[in-house]
């Protein structure tokens, strides 16, 4: 059904979603035009019956966006387990790719990923080994 509507994070990747259907493990070369073809301007690839991929201007940004991309998926499935599904008014989703510009990029990004990155530095901070 891909993502649905259902969720504020939801709106900001449908804002700049694109789909990839599965081929199989992606080792091959011959994908990886197909990956950029479906891609195109959008910074979120779901890819169908394998996983998720963001895209950004900067790690930061390319991080923020699969957070909230992992969060909607969450939500998504929570929520359907739930049963009946209220979505988002479509007069709200038409200016989200504006939003999203400023929300999950540059000065957005910008807050939010010291503030992860000292969540992470709580739970684990081996990374930095």
């Amino acid at each position: 059904c891909g993502v649905l509507p259902i969720s504020q994070q939801s709106t900001f990747v449908l804002a700049s979603l694109a789909y990839h259907d599965y081929e199989g493990v992606a080792f091959r070369p011959d994908e990886k035009p197909r990956l950029q073809a479906d891609l195109g301007s959008a910074n979120f690839l779901m890819l169908r019956n394998h996983g998720l991929l963001t895209v950004g201007q900067s790690i930061p940004d390319a991080f923020l966006s699969m957070y909230t991309f992992e969060s909607t998926c969450k939500i998504q499935i929570d929520a359907q387990a739930g049963g009946e599904l209220t979505q988002v008014d479509p007069r709200i989703l038409a200016g989200m790719a504006e939003v999203m510009k400023i929300a999950t990029a540059g000065m957005g990004a910008n807050i939010a990923w010291p503030a992860l990155l000292r969540k992470l530095d709580r739970s684990d901070d081996s990374y930095k080994r």
